[in-house]
């Protein structure tokens, strides 16, 4: 049976101990709501990949108290240092060399000489992390594929019965996942579009960052082409609803549920998975979503509907 825990001292103290005998606990963050075991206790990591039905070729992200104890897992360059600096905590993972005492289950970098890390904002998440005193893995709490939890109902509904515990926070801010960026000699790379804009990251770095071409193998999470899928079929970029379909809109329109109304983007992120669920839940079996504009945060609304349209698996 899967627990819910308060966010309070009790509560951390038992997602501690559950971690600490390699259970597993849902935790929230800013973004959204991660699946957490220890780091370094492959049994730990190879239970999070059963529990999500996720791929072992795709790694995950370790999450850590502050920059210090991401120092002692990676080798952290001055372009990425000053990314930390300006995004830390916050919803910015760094990929970076994995350094060889690290520690890290080599399940957690499915084979890679890089490690995913990130010091996540929500105070839920700071609190379990000192009090923990180590780093956690944390993919998303839902079924590889499907739709990101942003609430504890939307974790048990996806995972309840595989898990041992969900730390309730409440909603979370962001609403889709952290940008993830890479670096490619003294260029950085976007390797996902999430809660931190490029052109944040541009400001910041004084260049526009690259961006991976979606080809070739998987080098940080969030890759798969079919992922962030709610169970209906979605169509993207519609301007109207056709027929038997669910139509989501983007500002003001006439339409079933809408991202924003006003058009703001940040709104629009924290609507989507929410929205998602609820489609979910009311059993629709077509959505189409409006046009959402391809700048700041819409870039990561897009690549997330983008992957929800995208051919699934039979």
């Amino acid at each position: 049976m899967t627990e819910i825990l308060e966010p309070n001292a009790q509560g951390l103290r038992s997602a501690a101990a559950i971690l600490g005998r390699g259970g597993l606990v849902a935790l929230p963050t800013e973004t959204v709501y991660g699946l957490a075991g220890d780091a370094t206790n492959d049994s730990a990591v190879a239970a999070i990949y059963q529990a999500k039905g996720r791929p072992s070729f795709n790694p995950l992200i370790v999450h850590v108290a502050d920059a210090s104890v991401a120092e002692g897992l990676v080798t952290v360059s001055p372009m990425a240092q000053r990314l930390a600096d300006a995004f830390w905590p916050g919803p910015l993972t760094l990929v970076l060399p994995l350094r060889p005492d690290a520690g890290v289950s080599p399940l957690v970098t499915a084979g890679l000489t890089t490690l995913a890390v990130r010091v996540p904002e929500h105070p839920v998440a700071q609190g379990l992390l000192q009090v923990f005193g180590g780093g956690l893995a944390a993919p998303s709490a839902n079924p590889s594929g499907r739709v990101s939890a942003v609430t504890a109902d939307h974790v048990m509904t996806g995972l309840a019965g595989r898990i041992d515990a969900v730390l309730d926070g409440g909603p979370c801010s962001v609403g889709v996942e952290s940008t993830i960026v890479g670096f490619d000699g003294d260029r950085a790379v976007i390797l996902r579009e999430g809660g931190v804009p490029a052109e944040a990251l541009a400001e910041v770095l004084g260049h526009d960052p690259d961006r991976r071409k979606e080809v070739g193998a998987i080098t940080a999470p969030g890759q798969l082409a079919s992922h962030y899928a709610p169970g209906g079929a979605v169509r993207i970029n519609a301007t109207m609803a056709q027929p038997g379909e669910v139509f989501v809109g983007f500002g003001p329109m006439e339409c079933d549920l809408n991202l924003s109304e006003t058009g703001d983007l940040a709104e629009a992120a924290a609507n989507l998975f929410r929205h998602f669920h609820q489609l979910d839940a009311e059993g629709a079996a077509r959505i189409a979503v409006a046009p959402v504009p391809e700048t700041g945060l819409g870039r990561a609304i897009n690549d997330r509907l983008r992957r929800a349209a995208a051919p699934r698996d039979s």
